[in-house]
């Protein structure tokens, strides 16, 4: 058994234990998560935890989440294959990997510059081509782009930014954390005309969002607790 088929095995394994045993049920979701290689997302020393039931550090203080986050927070937009959804905060690309399996289209943007451009040549390498990494503060989203029929934050936010509750097409689904800098509380808001419907999922712990609708730079490190300009 060479290499690759391990891990295709470890993925197999992956989606029965961790997410078939809990309460994934999306059946594109799931072969999309047994069929994107995490192991081509992670840092060479954590291979062998590539499918492990945890978040693994990327290096410049980020993380890919949790197999399961990922599974869940992508069965919380109930994506169409025609949709073009927004990632905010495109770390090591698994996610945006993971919608590029559903939709037609994925922007993602990245605030730092470094994990966008290895987020773009990895991507490049697994072929996917439908996904678009910009560079920018994620908490103004992509205007120039909207509507969106889903928007997913991959960051904790303070609150709800409002450029990307603009941003949102009608019916269209925003799942983001919400809370403080070291929990949150996964949410989803669907919009309906012109007022947005909130759903309080489950309690989860990610990276600050940073930005101008976001936590400061000086928030995120512990340096104060004022919130982005």
């Amino acid at each position: 058994m060479d290499d690759e088929e391990g891990y295709a095995l470890e993925r197999d394994r992956m989606v029965d234990e961790q997410l078939r045993g809990r309460d994934i049920t999306d059946r594109r979701v799931l072969a999309a998560m047994r069929q994107v290689p995490r192991h081509r997302f992670v840092r060479p020393v954590d291979l062998h935890l590539a499918y492990a039931d945890c978040p693994l550090p990327i290096g410049r203080g980020q993380t890919i989440s949790q197999p399961y986050i990922v599974a869940l927070m992508t069965q919380l937009l109930e994506p169409d294959p025609e949709d073009t959804l927004l990632e905010i905060g495109t770390g090591s690309g698994y996610q945006a990997a993971i919608l590029a399996e559903l939709v037609g289209r994925v922007i993602s943007v990245e605030r730092i510059p470094e994990l966008a451009a290895e987020a773009r040549r990895r991507l490049a390498g697994l072929g996917v081509t439908s996904v678009e990494v910009q560079e920018g503060d994620g908490t103004q989203g992509c205007p120039d782009r909207a509507p969106f029929a889903g928007i997913l934050v991959t960051a904790g936010a303070p609150r709800v930014p409002e450029a990307l509750s603009q941003q949102l097409a009608e019916g269209g689904r925003l799942v983001l954390p919400v809370g403080s800098r070291d929990s949150q509380m996964l949410e989803r808001w669907t919009r309906h005309g012109e007022d947005l419907q909130r759903e309080r999922i489950a309690p989860v712990a990610f990276v600050p969002l940073i930005g101008r609708q976001g936590w400061s730079e000086a928030a995120a490190t512990g340096e104060g607790w004022r919130l982005g300009p």
